[in-house]
């Protein structure tokens, strides 16, 4: 077994990954996936690469789903011309091809059979970078359809060309952030901007740091993934009784950063495998189990974690529980939590109701009674946390 990296990098990246479909081996196919149309002349459409990606898989053996198609991915080119908003960063030569059952000699020997000015569009890498353009909204998604159904009733196969980004990329993360600031293009520019400058000094996390170890290792910050339908996000759980019995034999400045960190190592494992990466969700659990709200409760360490996640995970936030707080308390808490915008506040669930809990975050009641408790929950949906712990 190998030993797991005492560096945390950010789990994201502008450089995409390719997909090569060739319908060479079934011309009749259909791709079996709807698109989204991009064509609309938005201002959240700015950074995508091309004009049409992948909204839904659509049931079956499809030819996407064998070749690991999946819901995010942008087309880019048919049969080696460009369907391009802008032009390529990488040559795909440079990319990694991420097309699953891709026999490449058979591939190379259907590009070849291919009519002459076929195989000519095929090796012209300039042509495979085409930008388009449309002189109103929707022409370019149409021509894009329109030269697919052309190669389809050709002899020549058809051959999809798509690119597949990370989900904090900017084709992916600019909508959101354009949305945290109500659509005013230079305030998301800003927003952004911080964003990425924050990344690049933030990463990489020495995973080796004692104080961050030893959260790990008590699972005072921790995940509940139960994965059980790809519509409920997994959750980020925090052990409130946990950070605050930490705190009194720990310097509470640098235990605040190394429980940032900690909750930026699970909330970045959890968006990078959400199913979505136009949409990436997690929840939030603040476990209050032991905690006296009325005595007890030291709310500058949700200061400190939201003043790093509403600036850098803007829109991935689905809900945040918080249980269980007394319902003659939840008036105190609401007051307590005044620092947090109104839009985040909404997404709020304060409650002293297990039921309400489950429902909120799709638990399994029964099973968190057979664990004896939501922290035992936790234990059995824990996934990837002990690739964080070194002993």
């Amino acid at each position: 077994m190998s030993n797991p990296n005492p560096l945390f990098e950010g789990l994201s990246s502008e450089i995409p990954s390719i997909l090569s479909i060739s319908f060479a081996s079934d011309p009749t196919a259909s791709l079996g996936v709807q698109l989204t149309n991009h064509d609309n002349g938005l201002s959240n459409e700015m950074f995508l690469p091309g004009y049409a990606s992948v909204a839904k898989m659509l049931d079956g053996d499809t030819l996407a789903r064998r070749c690991g198609v999946k819901v995010g991915d942008y087309i880019v080119a048919v049969n080696g011309e460009g369907f391009r908003r802008f032009p390529p960063d990488f040559e795909d030569k440079d990319l990694e091809d991420v097309t699953e059952g891709l026999d490449l000699i058979n591939l190379t020997e259907s590009a070849e059979a291919s009519n002459g000015r076929g195989e000519e569009k095929q090796n012209h890498p300039e042509l495979k970078g085409r930008v388009v353009s449309g002189k109103k909204s929707g022409d370019v998604y149409e021509q894009l359809l329109g030269k697919i159904r052309e190669v389809k009733s050709s002899t020549s196969p058809l051959h999809i060309s798509m690119e597949r980004y990370m989900w904090d990329s900017r084709v992916h993360s600019w909508s959101r952030f354009l949305s945290a600031r109500n659509g005013i293009v230079p305030q998301a520019m800003t927003m952004i901007q911080a964003h990425e400058r924050w990344r690049n000094e933030f990463f990489p996390i020495d995973l080796t740091e004692p104080t961050l170890q030893k959260i790990l290792k008590i699972h005072a910050v921790s995940e509940i993934d139960v994965a059980d339908e790809e519509d409920i996000a997994a959750t980020v759980y925090i052990d409130f009784a946990k950070l605050q019995s930490l705190r009194l034999t720990d310097g509470s400045e640098s235990l605040s950063m190394e429980v940032v960190k900690a909750f930026v190592l699970y909330t970045e494992t959890l968006l990078a495998k959400a199913p979505d990466p136009r949409r990436p969700k997690t929840c939030q659990f603040v476990d209050l189990t032991g905690v006296s709200i009325k005595q007890g409760f030291n709310v500058n360490i949700l200061k400190k974690l939201y003043a790093t996640f509403e600036p850098n995970y803007p829109e991935t936030l689905e809900k945040m529980v918080m249980y269980p707080v007394p319902r003659v308390m939840a008036s105190a808490v609401n007051v307590m939590l005044s620092f947090v915008n109104e839009n985040t506040r909404k997404k709020f669930v304060i409650t002293d109701d297990l039921l309400v809990v489950c429902k909120e975050l799709g638990w399994n009641i029964k099973e968190i009674e057979t664990c004896g408790s939501i922290n035992g929950y936790m234990k059995r949906h824990l996934k990837h946390g002990l690739s964080f712990v070194f002993e």
